[in-house]
């Protein structure tokens, strides 16, 4: 018998536990998940998985080089354009 089967063997199974209230941070931390699986939902359903991973993969890029992903600098409220990659 492996160890696997052993120690399964001669344990109780274990009960689910409660479920734990999420903190603060874990809800927004969801709800921003959230909003980027629609955003990359869109993406694969208008241009495609490939366009969507190259989008996501250039944005953490952009986010661990310190580069900004939006112009925010427009001033007065307006839309604010997208940075152009050098």
């Amino acid at each position: 018998m492996s160890k696997i089967g052993t120690k399964a063997a001669g344990k109780a199974p274990h009960a689910p536990s409660e479920p734990t209230a999420l903190s603060e941070e874990d809800r927004s931390k969801d709800a921003f998940f959230v909003q980027i699986a629609e955003i990359a939902e869109a993406m694969i359903g208008r241009h495609g998985k490939d366009f969507a991973i190259g989008t996501l993969v250039l944005s953490a890029k952009f986010v661990a080089e310190g580069k900004p992903l939006i112009n925010r600098t427009s001033g007065g409220g307006e839309t604010v354009g997208v940075v152009k990659p050098v």
